[in-house]
């Protein structure tokens, strides 16, 4: 497993086969239906219908002591759900029962720099480049001894869960990814987008000034910005303030600023990432193909939805076994929007 000791030259394995050698190992739960055929259809849940998780553990992972909720049958097939920013956990928290009821093991952690995660050194750099993100997940999987993984994500976690799909295939059995292939290439960051895309990222350009930083270092203008996001990505969505309030806890984590900042910073090339992660992320500079079996989501009020919004764009990323599904009216924070249909997703790509 991966600790802090041997994170280094786990990385550095990372640029060849995997970060950790199966050998050895038994086996593992892992995501992947134990019978072919028609996927079960799931029952519609009512949005909001679940306000929290009945198990949250801990685990040192890596760099991390990563909090997760955990929800099904503890030998069941695993399936990782990965959050976005400003989100957390709680936008599983309507998949989660849907998929343990079918006997899914669902893990939901929290990513670093939110909620109960936290990094075990204090000297550690604060850093939130796309393929340190994905290394903290296979640390978790690691140490939870779990082999393979169907990843489902969105924001954040599509980019992550993306991102092993691509460069670990043994760890990963599928792949839903809302908004398709979203692995950050730097170079191509650099070229302006037309304006209306543009003007949807306005925070992104926030960060990278000095008032942005503080705005985020601020416990109350952190609050309302993230709010506001919330209220422009997803137009439709009718959400009250209880539920914002929920998430809204897991921005109180010491590093959550700094890791914010660091990630979109980084995106525009303005912040520096880490030289041990050169390798892996010139591998992600070459565009590579995911070819396990992966379903994409779009969603139609999404400001940040690729036109046309049909998945065309990304098309030709996904080699393997492949659908692609837009849902109309709802907006970025999908799972949590529509989570019958996520939840759907995930059961039907196990079957593809």
């Amino acid at each position: 497993m991966i600790n802090r000791r041997t994170f280094g030259k786990a990385v550095g394995l990372a640029t060849g086969a995997t970060v950790a050698s199966l050998a050895g190992w038994q086996a593992f739960p892992s995501a992947s239906a134990t019978t072919r055929g028609a996927a079960p259809r799931l029952p519609a849940v009512t949005p909001g219908t679940h306000t929290s998780f009945a198990s949250l553990k801990q685990v040192k992972a890596g760099l991390l002591d990563i909090g997760y909720a955990e929800a099904g049958p503890a030998r069941g097939p695993v399936v990782i759900c990965l959050h976005g920013w400003p989100y957390d956990i709680h936008s599983f928290v309507d998949v989660a029962p849907l998929l343990a009821a079918q006997g899914y093991r669902v893990i939901v952690p929290y990513l670093r720099g939110h909620g109960t995660t936290r990094f075990l050194s204090s000297k550690t750099f604060r850093n939130a480049q796309q393929s340190a993100i994905a290394l903290d997940i296979i640390a978790l999987m690691d140490a939870l001894k779990i082999d393979k993984a169907l990843l489902a994500g969105f924001d954040w976690g599509s980019r992550t869960a993306d991102i092993i799909a691509a460069l670990w295939p043994q760890r990963c059995m599928a792949l839903v990814s809302v908004s398709g292939y979203v692995i950050t290439n730097l170079e191509a960051n650099l070229e302006p987008l037309p304006p209306k895309a543009e003007y949807a990222w306005w925070y992104q350009y926030y960060f990278a000034t000095e008032r942005g930083r503080k705005a985020m270092e601020d416990k109350s203008k952190r609050h309302d910005l993230n709010r506001l996001v919330w209220d422009t990505v997803s137009p439709t969505w009718d959400f009250d303030d209880a539920t914002f309030n929920r998430t809204a806890a897991a921005f109180d984590n010491p590093d959550y600023a700094a890791i914010v900042i660091h990630n979109y910073r980084w995106r525009l090339s303005l912040a520096d990432g880490e030289r041990r992660y050169d390798g892996l992320e010139k591998r992600l500079a070459d565009r590579p193909v995911i070819k396990v079996p992966t379903i994409t989501l779009d969603a139609e009020r999404d400001p940040f939805t690729a036109p046309p919004g049909d998945g065309s764009s990304y098309r030709n990323m996904f080699t393997g076994p492949y659908e692609h599904r837009t849902l109309a009216g709802i907006g970025h924070n999908l799972p949590q929007e529509a989570p019958t249909a996520f939840a759907q997703a995930v059961v039907d790509v196990d079957h593809l």
